[in-house]
């Protein structure tokens, strides 16, 4: 396996996982900065989410038109533009609009770097190639929120941006001169009506739960723009039907290692893209925490990643993808519930053990989720897949933050206005049974799928006859 592939992917991922983490920890001083309060702001982690979620599907199709490469990075430079716009918004329209520009950006970054790893990596070193491409990445979230929280609390939030500068440039320099030459394939004709449903669908859903859990917008608005949402997927799933090239095809769901792993795999980011957003905010609103506080405590959970990405293959061949997975969803949500018995008086110790272990979970089932969900997809649907898988995701990233803003002002509404540590504990409880409904499609796995990736239940001839993504 050619290592220098998933590192200089990861360049990408590194600045998209450190901003995401960095945000979450600066989000009180931003929004003093440019006068908002944090629940509202969460508008900007909304519509970073919204943009995913809207030119993510057309991502494979660039890939294929353009080449690989080359969207990459483009992906890169529209990203760092955004980064730069970030740093001079002035007020929380500038700021929103500014996150959305860096969405259109991360929206081709990952699934197109997921894209290009898949085509150069054969099925029996997937997993390997995942926890590569994943390691430098980690490192995003565990030296974001200390050096976020340092640049929030010593100099100002804007720092958290410009750093992307730098870092920007050296992936576009990378891609374009270590990632391999892809020519552009058959010139098949965009869908643009699969796109407009799909965008639509996809960020009236996102958009529409956010906006019922906002203060300064009317509920009714975020009720008609889920719904709005809901109907377009419906639409989009029709037209699909009878479209020959449909963006996204659902036919891919008959695939039932597949359907089964994604569904799972979805309903555990939910819980996933809560906690990044809850648990600075507890630790700063709820303990009287500064932001490098605050980052210094949340970071080991990355530390605990990046220790999983070492074993994952070893756990793999030991345990295969079904016991796997369910040890790390039910590991997942009890230590997301945990997180909601965390007082002022819990010890700094404790909370990062705990912390600690819930990061080794998370990547275990990112990990090995990722690997199984293409462990049966050929090349000729491999941009679609990463598409389909990438659109997913942040959909459900984007519900769990909602999710938890809305629970977060329906307590709080209770409470007489006042955002108490209650009400971050309720989050954090039902943010936890979500997550442990990622059990049910996982046990309906067979329990021998994706063995050619985890070399579980094969013996040595068998592993080494696994054959390339490609074939």
């Amino acid at each position: 396996m050619n290592r220098r592939i998933p590192l200089v992917l990861a360049v990408a991922l590194f600045m998209e996982q450190m901003d995401s983490t960095v945000i979450a920890t600066a989000l009180p001083a931003i929004a003093a900065d440019i006068g908002t309060n944090p629940i509202a702001l969460k508008l900007a982690l909304t519509a970073y989410l919204v943009a995913l979620a809207v030119f993510i599907p057309i991502s494979g199709w660039m890939a294929d038109r353009f080449g690989a490469r080359r969207i990459f990075a483009i992906a890169i430079g529209v990203f760092l533009v955004g980064s730069i716009a970030c740093a001079v918004s002035a007020n929380l329209f500038e700021f929103v609009m500014s996150r959305f520009l860096q969405g259109m950006g991360g929206a081709m970054m990952t699934p197109v770097g997921r894209l290009v790893l898949l085509r150069s990596t054969q099925k029996s070193d997937l997993v390997n190639a995942m926890a590569w491409l994943t390691i430098p990445a980690l490192v995003g979230p565990l030296v974001g929120p200390p050096v976020g929280g340092f640049l929030t609390t010593y100099l100002t939030w804007h720092w958290i941006f410009l750093i992307n500068i730098p870092i920007g440039i050296a992936g576009i320099v990378f891609a374009l001169t270590v990632l391999p030459r892809d020519d552009a394939r058959a010139r098949v004709r965009v869908d643009w009506i699969g796109f407009l449903l799909s965008g639509a669908a996809a960020s009236g859903v996102v958009f529409g739960l956010s906006v019922i859990s906002l203060p300064v917008l009317p509920p009714a608005w975020g009720i008609a723009a889920t719904i709005g949402g809901i109907v377009c997927f419906i639409a989009y799933l029709a037209h699909a039907r009878v479209h020959p090239k449909p963006l996204l095809d659902p036919k891919l769901f008959r695939n039932r290692t597949f359907a089964l792993s994604l569904m799972g795999a979805n309903l555990f980011r939910i819980g996933a893209g809560a906690v990044p957003f809850l648990l600075p905010l507890m630790l700063q609103l709820g303990f009287g925490m500064s932001p490098f506080q605050s980052g210094m405590i949340t970071f080991v959970a990355a530390a605990g990643a990046i220790l999983m990405k070492f074993i994952i293959q070893r756990v793999l061949r030991l345990g295969g993808f079904r016991r796997t997975l369910l040890i790390a969803a039910g590991g997942a949500a009890i230590s997301i519930a945990v997180n909601g018995l965390f007082t002022p008086s819990t010890p700094v110790v404790l909370m990062m053990v705990i912390l600690f272990f819930g990061g080794i979970v998370r990547s275990m089932f990112f990990t090995s989720a990722n690997a199984l969900t293409f462990s049966e997809i050929s090349e000729d649907t491999a941009a679609q897949a990463t598409s389909i898988t990438s659109a997913m995701q942040q959909v459900s990233i984007a519900v769990g933050v909602a999710l938890a803003g809305g629970i977060l002002d329906i307590v709080s509404t209770y409470n007489g206005g006042q955002l108490t540590l209650g009400a971050f504990h309720t989050a954090f409880f039902i943010i936890a049974a979500i997550t442990a409904f990622a059990l049910v499609p996982l046990l309906a796995l067979p329990a021998n799928a994706g063995e050619v990736v985890s070399g579980h239940g094969l013996n040595r001839a068998g592993s080494r006859a696994a054959s390339p993504v490609r074939q």
